[in-house]
Formats: C-alpha cells, sequence, structure tokens
C-alpha cells in the first residue's frame, strides 16, 4: 500500500551503518555537496560529534576518534573531499564480512544430521565394501541403527521402508535392502524425557 505523504523505512535507501541513524547519514550527504573544502570540514567534524554521541561505548577504545572518522569516510562511499585528520585507508577492511564458517552439516548431507556423524562414516564406508558376509553383517547393524536414530530423534515415519529408502539414498544405491527377506531387530521406541520427568525431585 502507498499511501502519499508516509515515507516507510521499507521505501527508503538502506542505510551504511544504521547504528548511526537516517539522520547522520543525510548530514553525510549535505557535508558532500558543500562547494568548498573548508565547509565540507567544518560539516565533518561536526557529523563526527554527533556520531560519537550517538556511539557513546566507542570511547571506551584508545582509538575511538580514528574509528568515528573511518565510519564516516564508509558513510560518504568515499565521495567526502576533504583533508582528513586520520589515515583512512584501511577504513574498508571494517565493513568487509568474515568468510562464513562452515557448518558441520554443509556437506550436502545436512539431512543426515539425526543420524550423526558415525552414521555418515559407515555409509561412506558401505559404498566401497564388498559383497560378502562382513557387508551383509554391517548392512544389518546400520539398519537397526538408523531406525533406532529415527525414533529417536521423531523425524516423521519409522516404517521400514523409509530406512531402506535412506539407506539406499546415502549409499548411491550400492546397497537395496529385500524387505521380503530382511529383518529388523525388535526394539521399543523410548519415549524423550519430558520437563517434568528432569525436573522430579528427588526423594
Amino acid at each position: 500500500m502507498d499511501i502519499k505523504g508516509l515515507d516507510y523505512n521499507t521505501q527508503r535507501e538502506k542505510l551504511v551503518m544504521a547504528e548511526y541513524g537516517r539522520e547522520i547519514q543525510k548530514m553525510v550527504e549535505i557535508a558532500i555537496a558543500l562547494p568548498t573544502k573548508e565547509e565540507r570540514m567544518r560539516c565533518a567534524r561536526s557529523i563526527v560529534h554527533l556520531m560519537e554521541s550517538k556511539n557513546p561505548q566507542l570511547r571506551d577504545n584508545s582509538d575511538y576518534q580514528q574509528t568515528l572518522w573511518d565510519h564516516l569516510y564508509l558513510m560518504s562511499g568515499k565521495r567526502l573531499d576533504i583533508d582528513w585528520p586520520y589515515d583512512v585507508s584501511e577504513a574498508e577492511k571494517m565493513a568487509t564480512k568474515p568468510e562464513p564458517m562452515a557448518h558441520p552439516t554443509s556437506n550436502g548431507q545436512a539431512q543426515l544430521r539425526h543420524y550423526g556423524r558415525l552414521m555418515t562414516q559407515i555409509f561412506e564406508h558401505l559404498k566401497t565394501m564388498p559383497e560378502g558376509p562382513e557387508r551383509d553383517e554391517l548392512v544389518r547393524l546400520t539398519a537397526n541403527q538408523m531406525k533406532r536414530d529415527l525414533a529417536t530423534w521423531g523425524h516423521g515415519s519409522i516404517e521400514d521402508e523409509k530406512v531402506a529408502d535412506d539407506l539406499a539414498r546415502f549409499t548411491d544405491g550400492k546397497i537395496q535392502l529385500d524387505l521380503s527377506k530382511f529383518r529388523f531387530d525388535r526394539f521399543t521406541p523410548e519415549a524423550p524425557e519430558g520437563p517434568a520427568k528432569r525436573s522430579r525431585r528427588r526423594k
């Protein structure tokens, strides 16, 4: 909905440094447009003074003045033509976001999180195992553990078909359970421990 006369933040240009607010950003734009370097410098000093009052915690740092001028440089988009009182050549490093850390499940197998890392390694091992009794035994143990994991973490159905489908998918089709012959171990799914049970007073 667009109502004439109303100015929504969602319709405005994104702030370079939101902690200083839109009014400071407008002042920076005004400073950039001033005709002389002297006027721009006086305006810049006034803006930095206001920035300090907006972000007083910066005073805890010994180089807070450097930081304020670096921020002004970034907010101006490097367009403010003044004789900078501090070296702002490193200011852009402040705006560089660190490389995102890899999540343990970011290897393309996030869907395996309920099975755990050890099961992931077993799936990889099964892909390379030759057919025989040793592989058959590992498949049996793996399938039963998968069924227990699904029951423990409550990931929907724990039907045999779900386990067989996951096992085939995560071993790239190398392991195919024949459900007409394969028999899972009998077990009773454990109910997760609830808050009431955990907080029960000891007698």
